[in-house]
């Protein structure tokens, strides 16, 4: 694994928010930064006193004509890598960065109007998709829900952006619970949610793409917004912070029962319990127990998966993008966090057949094990899980 990393030094650590900071990294070695896609991650591996720990975090920038990448960093109440990144890490310092990677990327091809959606600090990988798309002809809406001014990022960023456009990049900045000083400055363009009349009052009617970022809770509600409003789901890319799965099948949940208090539900489930970067506490709101689809028949002479504690075949069908996803379809409940190959949250012993990665892992497993969320079967597999 530690040919895969970089040292970086901590050229700038400059506060955004009360609880967002940006860190501008500058390559140790004085090489080249990194190629990158707007919208994609880098790994940091971040020395704890129990041991190094690999966290992910959004390059908020664009690394052109740059000497620097830069991340943005919300403090989480229970996240160890914002906290050590917050308190301990000052300019100067240096951190061993992986190469940016994910696939919740602005696809540079289409020629389609974009809207940008935000839900705090989701407005991260957002904002390296708004100044790419700052270079092009395409027209584009950035709407950034927040709480207030207080805990708004770069929000003088993305007006500039705005203002240069000549008119192509509209943004609305919608809080939630205003303060007295957001009034009496005029920071914010709508308040309350981002609701179907907002929508309706700002898109024309075009075909979008969209890309979708923030609370969990955020997301759901925008999902079930936009599906409404006719976007079509493959045109809505969306990134989880943490543990997600599918936004769809979030989105056909049934509510929780009950909520004391919809601001900070009371109720935590299990299937968010193991959420690294939980940006909400509404996330705990959410249902335990998500709408399974059935599991596909058995077809004669198709390759199978075997998870073998579980007691559970299941035949494999390439309309599944993993053996994660396979699993969880199934309705069983397999460790997970970053579904892209890098923390080894996902990994399981495998005691028969090979399995082949679509992404390779950030830290290649030992013999005899697997991450399945990165890797489909090659022929009959059984897993130990």
């Amino acid at each position: 694994m530690a040919g895969a990393f970089r040292r970086f030094r901590v050229a700038r650590k400059l506060p955004e928010s009360s609880v967002i900071t940006s860190f501008h990294l500058e390559p140790e070695d004085g090489g080249p930064l990194w190629d990158m896609r707007p919208g994609q991650y880098l790994t940091l591996r971040i020395p704890l006193a129990e041991g190094p720990v690999l966290r992910t975090y959004s390059l908020s920038a664009l690394a052109e004509g740059e000497d620097h990448h830069r991340i943005s960093v919300k403090r989480e109440p229970m996240g160890s890598g914002s906290a050590w990144l917050h308190d301990s890490v000052e300019e100067g310092d240096f951190i061993e960065i992986a190469a940016p990677r994910g696939s919740f990327c602005l696809d540079e091809a289409s020629e389609r109007p974009v809207l940008l959606l935000a839900g705090g600090v989701g407005l991260t990988p957002l904002l390296a998709m708004l100044h790419r798309l700052a270079h092009t002809t395409r027209r584009a809406w950035f709407v950034h829900a927040v709480e207030n001014g207080d805990v708004h990022a770069l929000g003088n960023e993305v007006r500039g952006v705005a203002e240069a456009s000549d008119g192509r990049i509209t943004v609305r900045n919608v809080y939630r619970a205003p303060t007295d000083k957001d009034r009496a400055t005029g920071r914010f363009d709508a308040e309350g949610v981002v609701d179907r009349a907002l929508l309706q009052s700002l898109l024309p009617l075009d075909d979008y793409d969209v890309y979708l970022c923030g609370p969990t809770p955020f997301m759901v509600a925008m999902w079930r917004l936009l599906t409404g409003l006719g976007i079509a789901p493959q045109r809505i890319a969306y990134e989880f912070f943490g543990k997600g799965g599918s936004l769809a099948a979030l989105a056909d949940a049934p509510p929780p029962v009950a909520q004391i208090d919809r601001r900070m539900p009371t109720r935590a489930p299990h299937s968010l319990s193991k959420l690294e970067f939980i940006t909400d506490p509404d996330a705990r709101a959410l249902p335990d127990q998500l709408v399974r689809q059935a599991s596909p028949p058995a077809v004669a002479g198709a390759t199978e998966v075997v998870f073998a504690r579980s007691g559970v075949t299941l035949p494999w069908t390439d309309a599944v993008g993993s053996i994660l996803e396979l699993a969880e379809g199934a309705g069983l409940d397999p460790d997970f966090s970053c579904r892209e190959g890098i923390c080894s949250t996902c990994r399981c012993g495998i005691a028969e057949g090979e399995v082949e990665y679509f992404s390779d892992p950030l830290d290649p497993p030992p013999s005899g094990q697997v991450l399945i969320c990165c890797s489909r079967p090659t022929g009959r597999v059984v897993l130990d899980l």
